[in-house]
This record gives structure tokens, sequence and C-alpha cells, in this order.
């Protein structure tokens, strides 16, 4: 069984979730309320539209946690081989200290429509971009985990990661601003500055 124990530390950058780390199936069941109303709280400050139809979702530890936590839930996993394998998918999309990492959603409410916006929109992931104020821009590393777009389309899905240089980083230690964004020919959009309840949250996954 899972244990009793819990760890949700937002900004704990470097720590990755261990099995200790979660709640049991049984207690999860008693305070999933409660734990989801936190991250719903949490995750105002981590969600940002770009444009109309793209949305970014800043991971860290404690928005992974939820996410193991509820695929656990409704897989009904508590072996320690299965808790593991979760683990093992979803621990790399935590920040390391050096990065920020992201999930990157493109909504159309229409299918039709989204078919072929997402056909225009091949190379999306490619083109998303963060910006230091003072420094060049960091264009995503996208889809480590596997490629989600094919000679149709692009997924409506990417999982995208920031590497920050220690320069970035001390910039961003001394208050400078950070813009973002996606420059791809079929779609261009940029917040400048990012609002900063966004960018305090950020550094809380820098090291």
């Amino acid at each position: 069984m899972q244990s009793e124990g819990m760890t949700t530390v937002p900004g704990d950058a470097q720590g990755k979730l261990r099995p200790s780390d979660l709640m049991s199936l049984e207690r999860y069941a008693r305070e999933r309320s409660d734990f989801r109303a936190k991250i719903i709280a949490h995750k105002k400050s981590r969600t940002l539209p770009v444009g109309p139809n793209a949305t970014w979702c800043f991971e860290d530890r404690l928005t992974i946690q939820y996410q193991v936590q509820e695929m656990l839930r409704i897989e009904k996993i508590f072996e320690p081989d299965g808790i593991r394998e979760e683990l093992e998918s979803y621990n790399p999309l935590i920040p390391d200290g050096t990065n920020w990492k992201a999930t990157l959603l493109i909504e159309y409410a229409e299918p039709v429509e989204r078919k072929a916006r997402l056909a225009k929109l091949r190379g999306v992931e490619d083109r998303c971009w963060v910006q230091i104020a003072g420094c060049e821009r960091v264009y995503a590393i996208a889809d480590e985990d596997l490629d989600r777009e094919n000679e149709e389309k692009t997924s409506s899905v990417h999982f995208l990661r920031f590497e920050l240089d220690a320069g970035m980083r001390r910039a961003l230690a001394d208050g400078a601003a950070v813009s973002l964004g996606i420059d791809h020919e079929a779609y261009d959009y940029e917040v400048s500055p990012l609002p900063d309840r966004v960018r305090d949250s950020l550094i809380n996954d820098l090291a």
C-alpha cells in the first residue's frame, strides 16, 4: 500500500516524487475534495492563456502530485510496481531547478475547425518561447516523451521544457521581467510581461 504520508511543497524544484509522498487510495478518497480545492487555487498563478486558443499550464511538484493521485485513483493502482511506473512517467514533468516545464493545450471547440487548425499548426510546439528581459529568447524543447505530431496535424497537447542559463536565472533574481509567446506562422501571440503572480510562482521553480 502507499504510505499515509504526503509531501506537497510548492516550488520544490529539485524534489521528484517518491511513493512515500503519495496518499493511499483510502486517504485520497477522504481528502480529495480539499486537495482539489488546493490545486485549483495553486494553478491560478501557473496557468496562462496565450492568444485565444492556447493555454500554458506550468507544472511543478504539486501539480504533478495531483495528476499522479488522480491516475492512481482512476486506475485503482495500489501495487508498488504500478505506483513506481506512474512516478517514472510523471516525474520528468517536474522542474529540475534550471528550467520551466509546461503543458501546452490547443483548444478549438468545434471538431471540424479543430482538425483544420491543427493541420495548419504543425510544428507549433517548437515555436513556443520564453524571454527574460535583457536575454535571448529560449525556445521549447518539446515532447521528449514521444512524438505528438504526424504528417497531417499536430496534437492538441504538448509538453514543453525551457532551459534557463545561470545569467537568466540571476536576472530573474534581480527582478527582470518575463515574457512568453508563440511565433508560429499560423499562430503568433505573446504575453509581455507576465503578470506578477505568474512570474513569482515560476521563480519558485528555480534552484
